[in-house]
């Protein structure tokens, strides 16, 4: 596909954008060269001038429109206004790390070459929400990345920026790393909360809501990783001048993880809004093998695909891609070619939903359980025509409100989509599943009725 630059894309220039979440800087990661670039600059500046007070940093934040980068999308500065006025109970924020959907693979980027960029987004908001303790809740899986942050943490203890008295100052605030055991289901905040406290990961009923009775009963804010990076880029320009950044509905710098079937995989920085045209064929390079684009799910397995002949003039952004029936997740598109069996790939999608469910709500536990049941007869040349309608009444018998948490609204996402938008690849491979009746059974048949006439 070729792309003639238009139409024009709510990321403006973004061949001339410099990165700032994953500056081009050696070592970064290292506290030291983390300080000479301007590294808890903006911490210090906060805590030093007698003029910021912590509402000021939740109205930059607000005024940023920031958004949040672990799926839901939800407005970062209006979440931190549900915290109550502070009392004589412990305040908490949950920094979730646990990125564990298929697909997406950006936040360890940040943990990996800008740690101290979310440690002092994390103290930030901290400061903003009088927060006594923040729990870094990161991917059991990801071992060598919480190797590598305890020690930049550690560092950062050791020079004044986390602990008591920070900086000189009257706020006291600790971190805690908090591994996870490779449960998708503890990506939802209430389940990361309990999770923390020892427990099951199973989703909590709400109300009441974390800001309320979080983690320990306590007021909470879960915020994404690499959400709370933006928060000091937030601090040091404004946050208007931030929301001129990208795309006006969801504003700012974004890490699109690439992945699938294109040249150059990997995880880039843009502002939002990019086209899906210029990720795919100027940022990656196209599609490999030279193969036709078949279909785009934007921003992990949740999401709905968005077939090849709809991307044209459509942006990583909530509002271009609803035009499609699909949203921006967690910004990251998985290409796929035109050789993808589409009823193979989401029979894999829904295995791995109908792993990872906690059980707790029934149609979830057996919703799921029945997707990847009959996604596999089909896929196996033993479908029936009226299993593909069964996969679509089965989606609206699972969400809408049905379960504890959304984890089912995610699960039958793609079965929808991809059923509706490739049905005839589910329709093939039911009929090749019909035997036709051979010709000595019909040569029979017809000798038998005539006998009786």
């Amino acid at each position: 596909m070729e792309t003639n630059g238009t139409p024009q894309s709510p990321a403006g220039d973004w061949r001339s954008y410099e990165r700032m979440l994953l500056p081009p800087i050696q070592d970064l990661h290292k506290l030291g060269v983390y300080e000479e670039h301007g590294g808890y600059d903006r911490l210090r500046r906060v805590l030093e001038d007698d003029a910021f007070e912590p509402s000021d940093v939740t109205d930059e934040v607000k005024a940023s429109g920031l958004t949040g980068r672990g799926g839901a999308g939800f407005p970062t500065g209006i979440k931190w206004t549900f915290m109550p006025e502070p009392d004589e109970r412990p305040r908490f924020i949950g920094v979730n790390a646990d990125e564990s959907e298929p697909g997406t693979f950006k936040d360890r980027q940040v943990m990996e070459y800008n740690p101290h960029l979310m440690l002092e987004g994390i103290l930030l908001a901290g400061y903003a929400l009088h927060i006594d303790t923040a729990y870094v809740y990161i991917r059991g899986e990801y071992t060598d990345w919480i190797v590598h942050l305890k020690e930049q943490l550690e560092n950062a203890y050791e020079a004044g920026y986390v602990g008591e008295n920070i900086m000189g100052s009257d706020f006291t605030m600790d971190i805690v790393l908090h591994k996870g055991a490779g449960a998708y289901i503890c990506g939802e905040e209430t389940s990361l909360m309990e999770s923390l406290e020892g427990k099951r990961g199973y989703p909590r009923y709400k109300p009441p809501f974390p800001a309320q009775s979080g983690i320990f009963g306590s007021p909470t804010t879960i915020n994404n990783a690499e959400t709370l990076a933006h928060v000091p880029l937030i601090v040091e320009q404004g946050g208007e001048a931030y929301s001129n950044i990208g795309a006006g509905d969801m504003p700012g710098p974004a890490l699109y993880g690439m992945s699938g079937h294109v040249k150059n995989p990997g995880v880039y920085e843009f502002p939002t809004g990019m086209l899906l045209t210029d990720l795919i064929y100027d940022v990656c390079d196209g599609m490999a093998r030279d193969k036709d684009l078949k279909a785009v799910v934007p921003g992990g397995s949740s999401v709905p695909p968005v077939p090849a002949d709809q991307i044209d003039g459509i942006s990583m952004n909530d509002e271009s891609l609803g035009e499609v029936g699909s949203r921006t997740g967690t910004f990251c598109p998985l290409v796929l070619d035109e050789e993808t069996d589409m009823v193979s790939f989401l029979r894999r999608v829904a295995h791995f939903y109908q792993d990872e469910t906690c059980g707790q709500c029934t149609p979830c536990r057996e919703g799921t359980s029945w997707l990847e049941k009959i996604l596999a007869r089909i896929d196996e040349g033993e479908g029936r025509m009226r299993d593909i309608d069964l996969l679509l009444e089965l989606c609206d018998n699972m969400d809408g409100g049905r379960t504890i948490c959304a984890f089912a609204d995610g699960a039958v996402g793609p079965v929808r989509a991809t059923v509706k938008r490739f049905r005839e690849e589910f329709v093939a491979k039911c009929q090749a599943s019909v035997h036709p009746v051979s010709t000595e059974v019909s040569a029979g048949a017809e000798s038998a009725v005539a006998a009786t006439e």
